[in-house]
């Protein structure tokens, strides 16, 4: 009994199995979008913008606090911390790899008292 050579690959079955895969993602991303609930909202005449602010605080290795690009000293800082809303403001702290880590964590601990959870630690790659 004699063996052929095998120099040729049938693709046909592969084929079919990528087009019955394709068929089964459109459909069910069609199904996605068909899910949703089409409402027309209404309008109201006191309509108010909350716009959030990003505040920046930032310690240098000599143990400087700025906030937004001003220095200040700690107490002036932790009154303007305090007279922040958790709600509207997003906090982005920077601090020098050198400075003080009791610095960084008196900073932490005012906004965590205001409420504060969501507070952006900034750093590099």
């Amino acid at each position: 009994m004699r063996r052929e050579r095998f120099d040729k690959m049938n693709v046909v079955p592969f084929i079919d199995i990528v087009l019955v895969l394709l068929v089964i993602v459109l459909a069910t991303a069609t199904f996605v979008i068909n899910q949703t609930i089409k409402v027309e909202l209404p309008s109201a005449s006191s309509k108010v913008k909350e716009e959030k602010k990003n505040i920046q605080i930032a310690i240098n290795k000599e143990g400087e606090y700025f906030y937004e690009k001003e220095i200040l000293p700690f107490e002036a800082l932790k009154e303007k911390l305090l007279a922040l809303d958790p709600k509207k403001d997003l906090i982005s702290l920077h601090t020098d790899k050198d400075a003080q880590f009791q610095k960084f964590v008196d900073i932490i601990d005012i906004l965590k008292s205001k409420g504060f959870e969501n507070i952006s630690i900034v750093t590099k790659k």
